[in-house]
C-alpha cells in the first residue's frame, strides 16, 4: 500500500524516512505536503513494505479459501458454529484477496476510482472479520449459559440473524469512502490511511476498541462458567482430580491465547489511528497495519484447523488415506 493508500508525508518526513529506511527515499519525492492520486506511471521501484502486504494477503487466502471450500461442501457442517466459522473464514479470504487486488491495482491500474473502492473493499472485509470474531465469542458464551437449549433451531435462526446484522454493518462501513466520505477534495483532512479521513479512521478505530471490550468481557465471563463448571464437578466427585485441573487449565489458556493474538495483531494500528497524523512517516502505518493483517492468517488455524471434523476433511481432501471406522468426536464451540 503505497500513495493509492496510504497517508502522505512532508518533504522533512520523506528525508527521514529515507534515511532511516533506504528503500523508502525513492518513493517519496518531493511535493507540496500531501501524496495525490496519479494514473501516471510510476519511476520508482516497488515499496518492499507492499510486497510483505502482497504475500500476506496470499497466505490469507490460500488459507481461508481451503476453510471455506470444506464448509460449503460438507452438508453436516450446518451447525450455528460452523456458520460463524465460515462468516470469519469468508471475510478472512475476501481481506486476503483485497490486499492482493490493491496491490496489483495501485501498481497497474492507478486511479482515485479504484483507490476508493479497493480501500472501501479492504474495510468492509476486515470490518466483517472482527465482528465475526465478537459473533463466535457470543456464541461461545450463549453454548456454555444455555447449554441445554443451545442445540435447536432457534440458536441457528439467531446466528443468522446476526451474521445478517454483522455483513450489514460491515458493507455500510466500506461503502462510506466510496459514497464521499474521503479526503479526495481536502487533503488536509486525510489519515494515516489515504483516502480516508480523520474522523472515518477514528469511527473504525472507536468500533474496534467498543468490540475488542466486548469481547475480553464475554471471555471473562465464559472463563468464570468454566471454572465453575470444574468446581461442581469436582465437588460431585468429592475431589477434584489431575485431569479436571488440566483441562480447565487448558481452557483458560486457549481464551488467553486467543484474546492475545487478536489484541497484539490489532492494538497497535487501532492506537496508531487515533493518535497518529498523515505527517506522520509512513513506515509507522505500514509497521502497524501488517501485523494487524496477520491476525486473518492466524484465524483460521485457532477457529478451523483445531477442529477434528474440519481436520478429517482435510485429511480425505489432501491425504485420502483417512480411515472411515476411525472414531472421532465432534466439539462443542465451547471447546474450539
Amino acid at each position: 500500500m503505497n500513495e493509492t493508500f496510504l497517508g502522505n508525508d512532508t518533504v522533512a518526513t520523506a528525508t527521514l524516512a529515507g534515511k532511516a529506511f533506504p528503500f523508502m527515499e525513492a518513493n517519496y519525492p518531493e511535493r507540496n505536503g500531501s501524496l495525490e492520486l496519479s494514473a501516471a506511471p510510476q519511476d520508482f521501484p516497488i515499496n518492499p513494505w507492499d510486497i510483505m502486504l502482497c504475500m500476506s494477503g496470499t497466505v490469507i487466502a490460500c488459507e481461508n479459501s481451503i476453510v471455506v471450500a470444506i464448509i460449503f461442501y460438507t452438508p453436516t457442517m450446518r451447525t450455528p458454529m460452523f456458520v460463524l466459522i465460515g462468516s470469519l473464514a469468508t471475510a478472512d479470504l475476501l481481506a486476503g484477496m483485497g490486499l492482493i487486488l490493491n496491490f496489483v491495482f495501485q501498481y497497474v491500474i492507478s486511479s482515485e476510482t479504484i483507490s476508493l473502492i479497493t480501500v472501501g473493499f479492504l474495510v468492509a472485509s476486515f470490518t466483517a472479520s472482527i465482528s465475526s470474531l465478537l459473533a463466535i465469542t457470543v456464541d461461545r458464551y450463549f453454548s456454555l449459559y444455555n447449554a441445554l437449549t443451545y442445540f435447536s433451531e432457534k440458536t441457528l435462526h439467531y446466528v443468522h440473524l446476526m451474521l445478517a446484522g454483522t455483513w450489514g454493518v460491515s458493507m455500510c462501513l466500506g461503502l462510506l469512502p466510496v459514497l464521499g466520505w474521503n479526503c479526495l477534495d481536502d487533503p488536509n483532512s486525510c489519515s494515516i490511511v489515504r483516502p480516508l479521513t480523520r474522523s472515518n479512521v477514528t469511527l473504525l478505530a472507536v468500533s474496534f476498541f467498543v468490540i475488542f471490550i466486548l469481547m475480553l468481557t464475554l471471555y471473562f465471563k465464559i472463563c468464570k462458567i468454566v471454572c465453575h463448571h470444574a468446581h461442581q464437578i469436582a465437588l460431585q466427585k468429592h475431589f477434584f482430580t489431575a485431569s479436571h485441573y488440566v483441562a480447565t487449565k487448558k481452557g483458560v489458556s486457549t481464551l488467553a491465547i486467543i484474546l492475545g493474538t487478536f489484541g497484539a495483531s490489532w492494538l497497535p494500528f487501532a492506537i496508531y489511528c487515533l493518535v497518529g497524523e498523515r505527517e506522520y512517516p509512513l513506515v509507522y502505518t505500514y509497521a502497524t497495519l501488517l501485523p494487524a493483517t496477520y491476525n486473518s492468517m492466524i484465524n483460521p488455524i485457532i477457529y478451523a484447523y483445531r477442529n477434528a471434523e474440519i481436520q478429517r476433511s482435510l485429511y480425505v481432501l489432501f491425504c485420502g488415506c483417512f480411515q472411515t471406522n476411525v472414531a472421532y468426536r465432534s466439539r462443542s464451540p465451547s471447546e474450539v
